[in-house]
């Protein structure tokens, strides 16, 4: 699913118009970076938390030069679903679709 495909899933069941929607996704999706952004943690009861983590220093290898280097400690978004949305996909997903299309 895209994101043109929610905003047209959500106005269809919620019958608010696809802009209207559109606008309040692109501000959600806004917010949370903007949070994340500051160092803060974003909560959202029975769906998940967007958090940052913290990735240590440690020493990479430049391929095509094949000498070493240095990352530098870093910071990255992350999400981990709720517990009651990781039992809800477990029970009902059977098998994944096939991406032949893409």
């Amino acid at each position: 699913m895209r994101k043109a495909d929610l905003v047209t899933a959500i106005s269809e069941k919620t019958g608010i118009a696809k802009v209207d929607v559109l606008v309040t996704l692109e501000t959600f999706f806004k917010e949370v970076k903007d949070t994340l952004t500051d160092g803060e943690n974003v909560y959202i009861r029975g769906f998940g938390s967007f958090v940052v983590k913290k990735r240590a220093k440690k020493i990479g290898r430049h391929i095509k030069k094949n000498v070493a280097i240095e990352i530098p400690e870093h910071f990255i978004p992350s999400f981990k679903p709720a517990k009651v949305f990781v039992e809800q996909v477990k029970g009902n997903v059977t098998s994944l679709p096939s991406n032949d299309s893409e």
